[in-house]
């Protein structure tokens, strides 16, 4: 079924279109509150808050943007309620001043995606980063590069600016390309 009738469907009070759309989107959902929350029962908790906020909030949904990025935005909120509601502890905050990075030091991230999912230890020492950001800046890298969003649809899910998404999404990668650094200067 179309997925502009299964949502008009579903805001006119459709069980059925509402199960539909449920299922359509359950692995997006558990998949993108997995990659944020980095824990298996934080992200089907969080899975079934958006599922539950979604059929709360059918019918607010105005269709402006596509389902998917509505959804992913409720994702982002629910996960980011959650990681502030728990220990900050473990993450890194890139407005503390001992975070700072020396870009300088840096060198050249040439590693494609194709590598590094060919490579087990690089894929699990670059997971180890991730966790280690925090959940603001954790969300922003995920949307842009590995959900492969535009900077303008990961603003509107993360309700931020453009310039402040690019910013958050430079500063993780920044980040993330020192904690490879630092892991394979060891090794």
């Amino acid at each position: 079924m179309d997925e502009l009738k299964l949502i008009a469907d579903a805001q006119r009070g459709d069980r059925k279109a509402l199960t539909e759309l449920v299922k359509n989107y359950e692995q997006t959902v558990f998949n993108f509150s997995f990659k944020i929350c980095r824990n298996k029962e934080r992200a089907e908790h969080t899975m079934q808050e958006t599922f539950l906020s979604m059929v709360k909030n059918i019918g607010q949904f105005s269709g402006q943007s596509k389902l998917s990025t509505w959804l992913y935005r409720v994702v982002a909120n629910h996960c980011l309620m959650l990681a502030r509601s728990e220990s900050k502890a473990g993450f890194t905050s890139f407005d503390d001043e001992e975070a700072s990075i020396d870009e300088a030091s840096i060198a050249d991230w040439k590693v494609t995606p194709d590598r590094v999912t060919e490579n087990n230890e690089l894929k699990a020492i670059l997971d180890e980063a991730i966790k280690k950001l925090s959940p603001e800046y954790r969300v922003v890298f995920l949307l842009r590069d590995v959900e492969g969003l535009s900077t303008e649809e990961t603003a509107k899910i993360v309700e931020l600016s453009v310039p402040a998404v690019k910013s958050r999404l430079h500063r993780a990668r920044a980040f993330l390309r020192d904690e490879l650094n630092k892991s394979l200067q060891y090794e």
